[in-house]
């Protein structure tokens, strides 16, 4: 056992990885911006509230049609 592999410097990143590095961030932080914006755009673009609709409608009865109704009175016996 050696101690060279304990006190070894650590690997540089190669210069591809570190600049594909930098562009997935640039990348990330541009759609970031990009939602936030559309956000932005879609809370400033929501319809004023208004003065509230109230509909009143009258509701007519039904007629009735077909047999008329009869009453029959039972006197005591």
């Amino acid at each position: 056992m050696t101690l060279r592999s304990a006190t070894r410097p650590p690997r540089r990143q190669s210069r591809r990885r570190r600049i594909l590095l930098v562009l997935l961030g640039l990348a990330a932080t541009a759609v970031v911006f990009a939602l936030g914006v559309a956000v932005g755009q879609a809370l400033e673009d929501r319809p004023e509230p208004g003065e509230p609709v109230t509909d009143v409608s009258t509701i007519q009865p039904w007629t009735q049609t077909g047999q008329a109704t009869v009453t029959v009175t039972q006197t005591g016996s």
